[in-house]
C-alpha cells in the first residue's frame, strides 16, 4: 500500500507493506514500483470533498489529475498494464435522468467531479495507445463500516452525513445541518443512494479478477439502486440509536444535485456483483458500532 497518510491513518494498514509516499512525487512512485513486483493497481488516492473542491479547485487539480498521470506513467514504464480506479457518481453532475445509467453524459458540477472525470478520460487514452486495461468504478454514496467493526471511517472534520447524525443523536456533536429542503424530491432534502462499503470492497476485487482474466475495459456504477432522503437517513440514525437526530435547515450547498440513484445493472452482469447489505439500516447499524468502539 502506498499513502502520503494526509487523510489516513497508519493503524488502519493490517496487511503487507506500507510507503509513506505521495502521488504527485513521480519519483517516490516509480521508487516503489520498481522495489515491489506488482501485477496491478487499484487506485483510491484522492482528495475526495466536494464543498472543498469548490473553495480549492487547484488542490484537487494538482492531487487528484497530476498524481493520477504520474501513476500511469510509472505503471507503464514498468510494464504494469491493469488498474482498478476509484471514480464517482459526481461525474454525471445534475444528471438528467434518474435512476443514472452508464449511458447517461457525464457532465460535472464540481472540480473534484471533472478531476475524475478527466481520470476515466486518461484511462481510455492509455488503454488506446499503451495497452491499458482498467475498470472506472463509479461509486455512488459510500457509507457503513465493517461489519466485525475492525475498520471504519474517521475523518477530521468529518464530512458524512451518517456519522454525523449518529454524533449529533448522541450529543456528541451540535445540531447537524441539513443543506437545503426545498428539492424538487418528496420530502425536498436531496436523495442518495448508499452504498455499505463492504460491498465495495467486493466490487473491486471482482473487478480486478475480470481484468485479470478475458474482460475487457470498462466503467461501471456501484449503488444499491434505491435512494434515500436526507430525511430518511435521519430516520434511519433515530430507528438504530434510539434518539432524535437534533438538526437544523441550511441552505444549499453548491455543487449538490437534488438525486443520484444508480442502475447498478451493467456492474451486476460484468461482475457478477450485488450488495450484500443493501438496507440503510445496516450502513447505519455499522457506524454506530464503529464509532462506540473507538
Amino acid at each position: 500500500m502506498l499513502d502520503n497518510l494526509s487523510r489516513g491513518h497508519r493503524e488502519a494498514v493490517r496487511f503487507g507493506p506500507l510507503i509513506d509516499a505521495d502521488l504527485r512525487d513521480g519519483a517516490a512512485i516509480r521508487a516503489a514500483l520498481q522495489e515491489h513486483p506488482v501485477d496491478a493497481v487499484i487506485h483510491f488516492a484522492a482528495l475526495a470533498a466536494v464543498g472543498e473542491s469548490m473553495a480549492a479547485p487547484e488542490l484537487y487539480f494538482e492531487n487528484n489529475v497530476h498524481g493520477t498521470l504520474n501513476l500511469l506513467e510509472a505503471m507503464r514504464q514498468q510494464g504494469i498494464d491493469k488498474i482498478v480506479f476509484s471514480s464517482t457518481c459526481a461525474t454525471y453532475g445534475i444528471p438528467q435522468e434518474d435512476p443514472i445509467s452508464e449511458a447517461t453524459q457525464q457532465n460535472p458540477v464540481s472540480p473534484y467531479g471533472e478531476t475524475k472525470l478527466m481520470v476515466e478520460q486518461m484511462l481510455r487514452w492509455y488503454g488506446t495507445c499503451h495497452g491499458l486495461r482498467w475498470a472506472a468504478l463509479r461509486y455512488f454514496n459510500v457509507a457503513g463500516c465493517d461489519p466485525e467493526g475492525e475498520l471504519g471511517e474517521e475523518h477530521d472534520p468529518e464530512t458524512h452525513l451518517i456519522p454525523l447524525a449518529i454524533d449529533a443523536a448522541l450529543g456528541k456533536r451540535p445540531p447537524l445541518e441539513v443543506f437545503g429542503d426545498d428539492y424538487a424530491t418528496p420530502d425536498g432534502t436531496a436523495i442518495r443512494d448508499y452504498i455499505h462499503v463492504w460491498d465495495l470492497v467486493e466490487a473491486h476485487r471482482l473487478a480486478l479478477e475480470k481484468l485479470c482474466g478475458d474482460t475487457v475495459s470498462f466503467a461501471c456504477n456501484l449503488g444499491t439502486g434505491t435512494g434515500a432522503s436526507v430525511r430518511q437517513v435521519l430516520a434511519a440514525v433515530e430507528e438504530v440509536t434510539g434518539h432524535p437526530v437534533p438538526h437544523n435547515i441550511g441552505p444549499r450547498r453548491a455543487g449538490d444535485p437534488p438525486s443520484l440513484v444508480a442502475a447498478p445493472e451493467k456492474a451486476n452482469k460484468i461482475l457478477d456483483w450485488s450488495p450484500t447489505y443493501p438496507s440503510l439500516v445496516d450502513s447505519v447499524r455499522h457506524t454506530l458500532q464503529w464509532r462506540q468502539k473507538r
